[in-house]
């Protein structure tokens, strides 16, 4: 069995960069020999993604409009940071407040994962926010209109199983979360 092999970068060159996108242009040479000179790229933030759960073991969602697939989504409060200038307990500890205006008194790092790693840059950093609580501080992008939704632990798998709760990322907190909290417990 022949060995995998990393494509050979060539050639590369930002093709468009916006504030909310930026595009890049790869020219690769494959294992084969074969060249690609138009292998795109979206080059992404880092997102950190948080599993809140308060003291009543409510996990806090965020409900809200997402243009891309043009539905109205259940999932976890998460945001954009750059690791140049912000870590990631650091974003997750204030993505968690702007969006939900809830704090946590522990965030514990439950995995970092690719998010689309065929055509996306990005990894998201998965946290538990323990015992959160309200502090009365939502502060909202002007692209953001959310509405914060408390559903209690044992419910949350019949949501995803009934197609309330479809987030990939979300998804993954939620079962990496559960996983910690049984292990904790026990």
């Amino acid at each position: 069995m022949k060995a995998l092999a990393k494509w050979k970068l060539l050639n590369s060159h930002i093709v468009f960069d916006n504030n909310w996108c930026r595009v890049r242009q790869d020219e690769i040479e494959l294992p084969s020999g074969q060249v690609i000179d138009d292998f795109f790229v979206n080059v992404r933030p880092d997102i950190a993604l948080i599993l809140p759960v308060t003291q009543n073991r409510e996990i806090v969602f965020v409900r809200q409009y997402r243009h891309g697939v043009g539905e109205i989504l259940l999932e976890l409060p998460a945001g954009a940071f750059h690791p140049q200038k912000e870590d990631s307990v650091t974003a997750a500890t204030r993505e968690l407040e702007e969006e939900t205006g809830y704090v946590a008194e522990t965030l514990i790092k439950l995995a970092t994962l690719y998010d689309n790693p065929v055509k996306d840059t990005n990894k998201i950093h998965l946290f538990l926010a323990d015992k959160v609580h309200p502090s009365g501080k939502q502060t909202l992008d002007v692209t953001e209109e959310i509405e914060v939704v408390l559903i209690p632990l044992e419910d949350v798998l019949k949501e995803i199983s009934q197609g309330e709760i479809c987030v990939s990322g979300t998804i993954a907190a939620i079962f990496l979360g559960l996983n910690f909290l049984s292990r904790r417990s026990a």
